[in-house]
């Protein structure tokens, strides 16, 4: 089965410090990988080498399809309504149509008049996963996507990552939260989970 995702001997290099190196997986269709480690051990730089928005030190780097990040920042218009900010980006991705159906998923819906500015840091996080989501993209690469979630919201961003594999998607998740990604393969960076 064709990777969509895959790291042949990746090193990761930080102001002269390696922070890993020889890294090699390969995640087909269905799987996931669940990084974790403290602060500081690299998890954001392998998603961000991973979307192909840093070079590694070494090694070579695969992917195959369109690719979704929820990183730190949300990139959206604090100015526009949450439904207008999706939309911005939705139509980049060719999938105006899947706008609804994510803000419905996150249970986002009632927001979908109000400015991202007046959102709480956890209804942020929920905006960004249903950017994610609106883009149907088969590859999601996560960056702490449970911060600021409270418990309902963390279970049912579990709920998505799990549907999305079940539909043939590869997630990666990088945390520091507990996070249920079950059969997922499991990376510690930093030599601390």
């Amino acid at each position: 089965m064709t990777a969509l995702l895959s790291f042949d001997q990746v090193a990761a290099i930080r102001r002269g410090e390696t922070l890993f190196e020889d890294l090699s997986f390969a995640l087909s269709r269905g799987k996931a990988l669940l990084v974790t480690g403290p602060n500081g051990a690299g998890k954001s730089t392998l998603i961000r080498i991973a979307a192909g928005l840093l070079r590694p030190g070494a090694g070579r780097i695969v992917r195959r399809g369109r690719t979704a990040l929820l990183a730190e920042t949300a990139a959206l218009d604090a100015e526009r309504s949450v439904a207008e900010a999706l939309a911005f980006w939705a139509r980049l991705d060719g999938r105006s149509h899947h706008v609804a159906a994510a803000l419905d998923e996150l249970g986002l819906t009632a927001l979908g008049d109000v400015p991202v500015r007046m959102l709480s840091t956890g209804q942020r996080r929920r905006v960004a996963m249903a950017r994610v989501v609106a883009s149907a993209a088969p590859l999601w690469l996560l960056d702490e996507p449970a911060n600021g979630l409270d418990a309902a919201a963390a279970a049912r961003l579990e709920a998505l990552i799990a549907r999305h594999r079940e539909g043939g998607g590869v997630v990666v998740v990088a945390t520091h939260l507990p996070i249920s990604v079950p059969d997922a393969a499991a990376l510690a960076l930093g030599g601390v989970a």
